[in-house]
C-alpha cells in the first residue's frame, strides 16, 4: 500500500443501592460500559492475524487470497449476521482483475448504520516474499475478532463489518490504481442509498505493530477524529496516538470524498525509519497482542458514543 503523509501522533442503605442499580442499568448504552459490554480479545485477534497470514503472499485476484476469503466468511457464518459478497471486474494497469469486499451486516432498528472497515489483500512484491503480517493481516484479524464481538452486543444500528479487497495498487499507487474495492463499494452505496443512512465510518489499518503509533489524519473527519482521541484518554491509551497531523489517503477516502463521516485509524510508523512497510521484514514477530488491543477497546468505544447519540 502506497500513501501520502504530509506533517502540517454500609449495608442499611439497601434501598437506596437498589434505586441506584436500577438508575444505573437504565443509563447504559446498547453497546453499554466497557466494563460490561463484550470485550475484545486482542489475543485472539492476532491469532487470526497469524492464520490469515499463514496463507502467504494474498494480491487481489490470486488463489491464496480466494481462500483466505473463505475462511474469512466460514469465521463470519456463525455469528449469524448477513454475509455477503461484494464481486466486481477492477479494470487495472494489468488487464481486469476478479475481487471482491466481505460484508457482515449485524442488523439494527434505527435506520442508521455504523460501518468499520480494513483491507485483506497484500502488495504483489514479485521476487520478495511478502506475506503482510500487518499490512493486511492485522485488519483481517481485527476485523474477524470485531464481528465476534459485536454478534454478541444490542446496538440500535446497523453494524457492517467490511474487508476491503483491492486497497493494494497493482503497479503505483494513484487515485485510480488504488483502494479498488473501497471506491467500488462507496459508488455501490451511493447509488442504493446506503451511504446517506451511514452514521460513521471507521477503517482500520496496519495496526498490529508492538510499537504502536497511530497517526492524526488530516483527511479524517474533526468529529470522528475528536472521538478517538476521547475514547483514548478514557481508555489510559493516548500514548499510543499521535498528535502531530498528517494527510493520509486510505480505504476511508472514497468515502470522506462522498461525505461520509470516516476516520482512518492506521499506524504508518513500522519498523526503523519505517523500514518494515511493504518488505520481507512485514511479519508475525513485529505484531503485538496488545497494539491489538489498544485498537479494539478504543474503536468499540466510539462505537458505544455513537451509538448513544
Amino acid at each position: 500500500m502506497t500513501r501520502s503523509r504530509s506533517v502540517t501522533a454500609t449495608t442499611g442503605q439497601r434501598a437506596c443501592a437498589a434505586m441506584v442499580v436500577v438508575l444505573w442499568a437504565g443509563a447504559l448504552s446498547s453497546f453499554g460500559p466497557a466494563s460490561h459490554a463484550p470485550a475484545f480479545n486482542g489475543a485472539a485477534a492476532l491469532a487470526d492475524t497469524r492464520r490469515a497470514t499463514s496463507f502467504g503472499e494474498r494480491p487481489a485476484g490470486s488463489d491464496a487470497l480466494a481462500r483466505l476469503r473463505d475462511w474469512i466468511v466460514s469465521q463470519l457464518k456463525p455469528l449469524g449476521c448477513e454475509v455477503s459478497l461484494d464481486s466486481f471486474q477492477a479494470q487495472t494497469p494489468d488487464g481486469p482483475i476478479s475481487m471482491a469486499n466481505i460484508i457482515a451486516k449485524f442488523p439494527g432498528t434505527s435506520g442508521k448504520s455504523i460501518v468499520v472497515t480494513g483491507h485483506y489483500d497484500t502488495l504483489r512484491k514479485p521476487m520478495v516474499h511478502f506475506v503482510g503480517a500487518n499490512d493486511a493481516g492485522s485488519s483481517t484479524g481485527f476485523l474477524i475478532e470485531f464481528a465476534r464481538v459485536v454478534a454478541h452486543t444490542k446496538h440500535s444500528d446497523d453494524i457492517y463489518v467490511v474487508f476491503f479487497d483491492g486497497e493494494e495498487a497493482v503497479k503505483t499507487w494513484t487515485e485510480t490504481d488504488s483502494r479498488y474495492g473501497s471506491r467500488h463499494l462507496a459508488a455501490r452505496w451511493g447509488g442504493d442509498g446506503t451511504l446517506s443512512r451511514i452514521r460513521a465510518l471507521i477503517n482500520v489499518d496496519m495496526i498490529g505493530d508492538k510499537d504502536l503509533d497511530i497517526a492524526n489524519d488530516e483527511n479524517s473527519s474533526r468529529s470522528l477524529r475528536d472521538l478517538v482521541s476521547k475514547a483514548a484518554s478514557q481508555l489510559g491509551y493516548t500514548k499510543y496516538f499521535r498528535t502531530d497531523p498528517g494527510a493520509i489517503d486510505d480505504d476511508h477516502t472514497p468515502f470522506v470524498a462522498t461525505g461520509v463521516n470516516a476516520v482512518d485509524i492506521i499506524d504508518l510508523d513500522y519498523g526503523p525509519q519505517n523500514s518494515y512497510w511493504h518488505t520481507a521484514q512485514d511479519t508475525m514477530d513485529k505484531l503485538s497482542a496488545h497494539s491489538l488491543q489498544v485498537v479494539g477497546d478504543v474503536v468499540l468505544r466510539v462505537v458505544e458514543e455513537l451509538e448513544r447519540t
